[in-house]
């Protein structure tokens, strides 16, 4: 009795500064954000309690259009770095001359420091100065300089642009460190059935990079959805909030009006979207585990 419950302790010690870690770091700061939202902190001293006033406020025609503009740019996003990074993965791991080189070279822009990388983006987008600009002026496919991040539609795909850029190295070699630990005895035996490259690639390729397929897409998610330094190095949200995702419109309400209530609700809001996001994953990653189940 007495060997369990000092082996009891030794435990609970162990897992202390674990436990102590959570409530200070990621509990604690959850509880206070919550609890922020149902007051009108501001600068002001006195704080009041507002009920659900703050989400009554925020849950109107303009944040519903940034929850929408939010989602839109989360879904191209993610969509385009899987594409693209699967394809990566295909080619890298293909047997080709220099293949090392290659393998390298996808690495700069995750290498490079995310502020550098989307400054010459930014630069890379202007009218007057920009490369972009400079070649389609070259080509004869504009009349003149296009400022891409003066007009919304532009912009707002060119933050996309920059964000896939950012985050294709990062899937890219997660897929191609997946991919290479398919058997190759399965290709093999495909191969001498007959099969294609289209066809191994489909059949065996994809079905058992499906885990990592899930998982790359539910991290890459949850960072697009929680991008700040793209958007607001670029554009700032701007021109006239057409580039404003819901991260960016809670540090404006938080941090740029001081309306602290008002930004934690906001901050709630993304918080609840994130946790649906998991708990879709994890079910899905159940169900691949064990198909009998729902």
């Amino acid at each position: 009795m007495i060997k369990s419950r000092s082996a009891m302790i030794f435990a609970w010690a162990l897992l202390a500064p674990a436990i102590l870690y959570v409530l200070i770091i990621v509990a604690w700061p959850l509880f206070e954000t919550f609890r922020l939202s149902f007051t009108d902190a501001s600068l002001r001293k006195v704080v009041n309690y507002v009920g659900w006033r703050n989400y009554e406020k925020i849950f109107n025609e303009t944040f519903l259009t940034v929850i929408t503009r939010t989602f839109i740019w989360t879904f191209f996003s993610v969509l385009l770095k899987m594409i693209i990074g699967m394809c990566g993965a295909v080619l890298l791991n293909a047997s080709v001359p220099g293949r090392n080189i290659f393998r390298i070279l996808t690495m700069p822009p995750w290498i490079v420091p995310m502020a550098i990388g989307i400054f010459m983006w930014g630069w890379m987008y202007n009218g007057q100065f920009g490369m972009i600009s400079g070649l389609l002026q070259r080509f004869g496919l504009t009349d003149g300089p296009v400022a891409f991040l003066a007009y919304g539609s532009t912009a707002f795909w060119a933050t996309i642009v920059t964000d896939v850029w950012i985050g294709v190295p990062m899937v890219t070699i997660y897929f191609l460190a997946a991919m290479q630990a398919i058997p190759k005895d399965l290709y093999e035996a495909a191969w001498t059935d007959g099969a294609g490259r289209w066809t191994r690639f489909r059949r065996i390729t994809l079905p058992l990079m499906a885990p990592a397929i899930i998982t790359m897409s539910m991290l890459s998610l949850i960072a697009t959805f929680n991008s700040f330094d793209i958007i607001w190095i670029l554009t700032q949200g701007g021109p006239s909030g057409q580039t404003t995702t819901m991260i960016i419109d809670t540090y404006n309400t938080a941090i740029g009006s001081k309306k602290y209530g008002e930004g934690a609700a906001r901050a709630v809001v993304i918080c609840l979207f994130l946790s649906m996001f998991c708990i879709a994953y994890f079910r899905i990653v159940r169900r691949l585990a064990d198909p009998g189940k729902a």
